[in-house]
């Protein structure tokens, strides 16, 4: 049985076949040519066009199940000739060298295309054009010429247009650029006098889907001869696996869809042609063009207008890769430089944002924010921080690990819209998502008006019977649009360097924990050794101080009644330089264990604690005989290690009653008041006070301001109440004025801490 193996892209076209419609299999041929499939290994026809009859008055039904020798019979052509050809395309796989092969055929001149697909070998037969090519070989020539010279690439993409109008002549021929999402642009033109410009306008990336931008890699050159002939279906034995479609996608003679040719007879157009252009393999744009009335181009004008794109597309990829490997050598310069300062200054903020070269350099970006250890580092013009706490809170939850980019932010993340004007376009690199560390880059919204050649939305209609079907658009006439929220889009050697960056700045950061790692390692073994050394003071200083003690007392006792008063003196100076020293060490040991002593978190009746603290100090001084006054105000709880708090405020009212000797109605005040997140004392007195100038050293160990030199003291007491409090996860705090009085503050946190 005989079947056609049209596709059902031929009927109802719906809203999903323009994306999935199979455009490589469409059944039909274009008529100017007829198809005859072989079987490689037999040369028996498979598949034939309906339209051979016309060509060599044999009808499919004649011809399939067939030798090769049933289609040439009735003609002047050898079948052996043919044959020949076919074995050497099999044997050599030369098929692209060899075509076309030129043949007379019942009194016309022919080419003969042929490819091998799978098992079957496809012969298409076109018309030959009988005009000299010397003009074609010539503008190749000319072309190949100027693509060997400096001529700027502007200049190579309008010249190759019109290098392909003269070749094919063509009504319009223009040069079509596609952009990231597949729209288009015209970025040159060739064209008839009389005909309205198209250069500038762009077309919606739906005008070309995706499938026949594949085909596009594939198959470089594609001609509609006329677009209002009726396509030629191609049939097929029914038996298994043949009554499948043809694979028409290295085809010169397949059929187009039919929406394209409702599209090119919308704008006017009777014959079209596109040839590929290639930068990488990839699709970078097309060669388009229109002619007003039915032309056929044969296929050596058509690969020599093929070739002429290939040189175009050879150029545009020599010149982009060297503007690119430009730019990469300028950041990558900047980066090695970010790099050294990183390893120099040993510090990651330093070395990205405090040198003449830094982060934003190695990017076109116009701003660069580092956020590390919960902190901003601006660089350029950026949001402000709290929107940059926004797009790092969102990153937080975007699927990525290294590297993320848009040049869309406000289209993802719409609260960017409201600074788009900054940061239309980010560049990403994560250090930490789970400490929300990153360098941001960010580019500027830049405000395009854009002409489409039409309403770029395709129109649907509804079917009699209800079904939606898919038009293109009628009218071309210029659609203008104002395209906002997008910046420049990021080039691969700004993602790949930000990506290097990233490496080298984890690097670092890797290597100081290890450095830190280290630190420990050696502070452990130092407080081994003071535990050595406090042993030592505790042990072997304090027996000899403590003989000393005990001979002055025997020398004084025994000697007492013979002893003159200056001896006398002298000997009670040894025994309260003795207790000085006693005192000293007793401090010193206090303060060095306990930075290691484990906190035992309690909630700490404090009225109870300062009252022993009062007692102890007026038991105290008023053997003195001197008037002391201290006062309690509000005093609530607070959690705390009971031993160190009591060391805490034992120091600082101590400290008050020592430095209130000389005034003559001496006042020490507790008081204490709560916040939402803390308990807040503070220890007023009315002593000596001192300058503020002098406060930068308050909490160094053994330092003593020059007014206290006369009162008993070693420097220890207020660098123990600093380093407790900072066990607690507290502050501390103070005022003074000479003379007057002294305010020191300390805080809590109303909850316990782990230190």
């Amino acid at each position: 049985m005989i079947v056609p193996t049209a596709n059902i892209a031929h009927s109802g076209i719906n809203l999903t076949n323009c994306e999935s419609e199979p455009i490589h299999i469409p059944g039909y041929i274009q008529a100017h040519g007829f198809l005859v499939a072989l079987t490689a290994d037999d040369f028996i026809i498979r598949y034939v066009s309906e339209n051979t009859n016309a060509f060599v008055n044999r009808s499919a039904t004649d011809l399939l199940g067939k030798p090769l020798d049933a289609l040439l019979s009735g003609t002047e052509l050898p079948v052996a000739d043919v044959a020949a050809i076919l074995n050497v395309g099999k044997r050599e796989n030369a098929w692209s060298r060899m075509n076309p092969h030129r043949f007379r055929l019942n009194g016309r001149d022919w080419n003969l295309i042929a490819h091998q697909h799978d098992n079957l070998i496809i012969l298409e037969w076109e018309s030959a054009d009988t005009t000299p090519g010397n003009l074609e070989q010539q503008l190749v020539a000319e072309a190949l010429t100027e693509v060997q010279s400096n001529r700027t690439l502007t200049e190579l993409i309008q010249n190759t247009a019109r290098r392909v109008k003269q070749i094919i002549g063509y009504d319009r021929v223009m040069v079509y650029r596609f952009s990231a999402d597949w729209h288009g642009e015209v970025i040159a033109e060739e064209k008839e006098p009389h005909l309205e410009p198209y250069l500038g306008l762009h077309y919606p990336a739906s005008d070309i889907p995706r499938q026949a931008r594949e085909l596009y890699k594939t198959n470089l050159v594609r001609i509609i001869a006329d677009v209002g002939s009726t396509p030629s279906p191609i049939f097929s034995v029914a038996e298994q696996r043949e009554a499948q479609p043809l694979d028409l996608t290295h085809s010169v003679l397949r059929a187009v869809s039919p929406i394209h040719i409702e599209y090119l007879k919308n704008m006017g157009v009777q014959a079209s042609m596109s040839i590929s252009l290639l930068y990488r393999g990839e699709l970078w744009g097309l060669i388009s063009c229109h002619h007003a009335t039915p032309r056929f181009v044969d296929f050596p004008a058509r690969q020599a207008a093929k070739f002429v794109s290939q040189l175009l597309s050879s150029a545009l990829e020599f010149r982009k890769d060297e503007e690119d490997q430009a730019f990469l050598f300028q950041i990558q310069q900047n980066e090695q430089k970010i790099n050294s300062q990183i390893l120099k200054d040993w510090d990651v903020v330093v070395g990205l944002t405090q040198h003449p070269v830094t982060a934003l350099d190695i990017t076109s970006a116009t701003g660069a924010v580092l956020v590390f250890d919960n902190t901003y580092y601006s660089m350029g013009s950026v949001p402000d921080e709290s929107a940059v706490a926004g797009i790092t809170n969102w990153l937080g939850t975007e699927p990525f690990d290294t590297v993320f980019q848009t040049d869309r932010l406000p289209e993802l993340y719409p609260s960017a819209e409201a600074f788009r004007d900054v940061a239309s376009g980010l560049l990403a690199i994560a250090l930490s998502k789970d400490l929300n560390e990153y360098v941001l880059w960010f580019k500027p919204e830049q405000v395009r008006k854009v002409t489409w050649a039409g309403n770029p939305d395709k129109p649907v209609t509804v079917a009699e019977n209800g079904q939606h079907q898919l038009h293109p658009r009628k009218s071309f006439e210029a659609w203008l649009q104002t395209v906002r929220n997008t910046s420049e889009p990021w080039k691969d050697a700004e993602i790949s360097v930000a990506i290097k960056l990233r490496e080298d700045i984890l690097q670092v950061v890797a290597r100081k924990a290890n450095d830190v790692r280290q630190l420990n390692e050696r502070l452990r073994t130092a407080y081994e050794e003071l535990d050595a050394f406090s042993y030592t003071v505790s042990h072997d200083l304090r027996t000899p101080l403590s003989s000393i003690r005990c001979y002055a007392e025997i020398i004084m006792e025994e000697q007492g009644p013979a002893m003159d008063e200056d001896t006398r003196v002298m000997f009670q100076k040894i025994l309260d330089s003795t207790e000085r020293m006693r005192s000293l060490i007793r401090h010193i040991l206090y303060y060095s264990r306990m930075g290691r002593t484990e906190l035992n978190f309690k909630k700490l009746d404090m009225p109870k604690l300062l009252e022993v603290i009062r007692d102890e100090i007026l038991v105290t001084e008023n053997k003195k005989n001197r008037s002391l006054r201290i006062e309690f105000g509000h005093m609530p709880s607070i959690y705390g290690d009971p031993t160190m708090v009591n060391q805490v405020f034992t120091n600082l009212m101590s400290n008050s009653a020592k430095y209130t000797q000389r005034a003559k109605e001496a006042v020490v005040r507790i008081d204490g008041r709560e916040t939402d997140e803390e308990v807040i004392y503070t220890v007023k007195d009315n002593g000596i006070g001192f300058d503020m100038k002098h406060a930068a050293k308050m909490f160094d160990l053994f330092k003593r301001l020059e007014n206290a030199a006369n009162f008993e003291g070693t420097g220890v007491g207020l660098a123990i109440v600093k380093r407790i409090i900072n066990r607690h996860r507290g502050k501390i705090w103070f005022h003074s004025e000479p003379n007057r009085e002294t305010q020191f503050s300390i805080s809590f946190p109303k909850e316990p801490r782990t230190p």
